[in-house]
């Protein structure tokens, strides 16, 4: 079996986040970002489930994951996933998108799964120059060049791309957002959210696409992914994120992020040293 490589790159120039999985085999569960996320299949076969709908993915696929698009993807072959991808934040987003089209707003891709030759031409050698450190303007002009062509293709206002949610959902998911520091009970989300528990698990996954708890796992894998990049570690995030304990903790950044925690910390501890 092909060996794994995993290789994250967080580029300060650009300010997004690059990285390549290679020979992985690890199915990732059920869960969403705070990010969008650009990627594209190199090679290997894959099912995934975005926003409730099943796709196959393959060689010269392209995947497009608004902030909340909930998705969850397996190996569907006997091979491995040669993954590339980025990260970026919707705050970089909403500067790149004003960049572009002149507007400051968030776009929503309209589609998960694409497949474009246009947008590899741009796509990969952006990824190639970013993983290899490339300090020049050639970079910045492929991201641009990507951007508009998604932008122009496949978006529509952000929130057009937000489901409506029903009050309760709402409020199930602040108490969980403003809490999930602390030990919290299905009991007490229920109370917050005024349903039953059987009425809440059914309403929330319909409305969310994840149960409650892999809401909450998420937001505070999210939480410990900041405070991971500003030097915070592996167990202090895990206390400071709500987590029974740094195994636990480990295990749950690894399913999702693909990454351990002290391994995703070093990508942005070895930039401050760098500048040191």
């Amino acid at each position: 079996m092909k060996k794994e490589i995993r290789t994250v790159v967080y580029d300060e120039s650009l300010r997004i986040e690059a990285y390549r999985f290679e020979g992985i085999v690890q199915p990732f569960p059920n869960h969403f970002h705070e990010h969008y996320v650009i990627g594209f299949v190199e090679n290997g076969e894959r099912c995934l489930s975005c926003r409730n709908i099943d796709y196959t993915i393959g060689q010269g696929s392209v995947v497009l994951f608004n902030p909340g698009d909930n998705h969850a993807c397996v190996q569907s072959d006997d091979g491995t996933l040669d993954y590339r991808g980025f990260n970026i934040s919707k705050e970089i987003m909403l500067d790149l998108a004003e960049e572009v089209t002149g507007k400051r707003e968030l776009p929503g891709f309209s589609e998960n799964v694409i497949g474009d030759d246009e947008v590899i031409c741009y796509l990969r050698p952006l990824h190639e120059m970013v993983m290899n450190g490339n300090s020049d303007f050639g970079k910045e002009e492929n991201l641009l060049f990507l951007l508009s062509s998604l932008i122009q293709n496949y978006s529509k206002p952000f929130e057009s791309c937000i489901p409506e949610y029903r009050q309760e959902i709402e409020k199930a998911c602040m108490f969980m957002e403003q809490h999930f520091t602390e030990r919290i009970y299905l009991d007490q989300i229920c109370r917050q959210a005024g349903l039953s528990k059987s009425t809440l698990l059914r309403a929330f996954t319909k409305a969310k696409g994840i149960t409650p708890y892999r809401y909450l796992e998420t937001i505070r894998i999210n939480e410990a992914k900041k405070l991971l990049s500003n030097g915070v570690s592996p167990l202090d995030a895990a206390i400071r994120t709500g987590f029974s304990d740094q195994s636990h903790f480990t295990n749950y950044f690894t399913s999702f992020i693909g990454l351990a925690p002290g391994v995703y910390r070093e990508i942005f501890f070895e930039k401050d040293k760098g500048g040191e």
